[in-house]
């Protein structure tokens, strides 16, 4: 029986929260954010407070979703092939499609991150943010 290669380079979920745990402590020192507000967000809450949408964009920008406040579409797919398991691939790819064009003509980079996130996390409700 021959082993498939690429199933096994794809992070586990653990992994997957492993990496959501260190851009977590990053970004909460960066944007200066309370966990109590980071935390609202793996509930799928997103405060209207302006160092929460500066902590999702550092996290975007960590995980190179996000660069200058514009959707690195090309990148993010990529990073959601060799990262995510399949079963959260899928989704998450249908939401990124439905989502590229959610950050055009939003100037500050945190709002415009902020936007993306919104939309992926409404679009894909298996979508965690760390």
């Amino acid at each position: 029986s021959t082993v498939d290669a690429g199933k096994l380079s794809k992070a586990t979920v653990e992994q997957m929260m492993k990496t959501g745990e260190m851009i977590r402590s990053v970004c909460i020192g960066k944007a200066k954010a309370s966990e109590e507000l980071v935390n609202q967000l793996k509930e799928s809450k997103f405060p209207d407070a302006m160092e929460v949408k500066c902590y999702v964009n550092c996290a975007l920008e960590m995980m190179q979703a996000m660069k200058k406040g514009k959707l690195n579409y090309d990148a993010m797919l990529k990073q959601i092939d060799t990262i995510m398991p399949d079963e959260l691939a899928e989704p998450m790819r249908n939401a990124v499609n439905v989502c590229r064009n959610s950050a055009d003509g939003i100037k500050n980079n945190c709002e415009a991150s902020y936007a993306v996130a919104k939309c992926i996390s409404k679009n894909n409700p298996k979508f965690v943010f760390p």
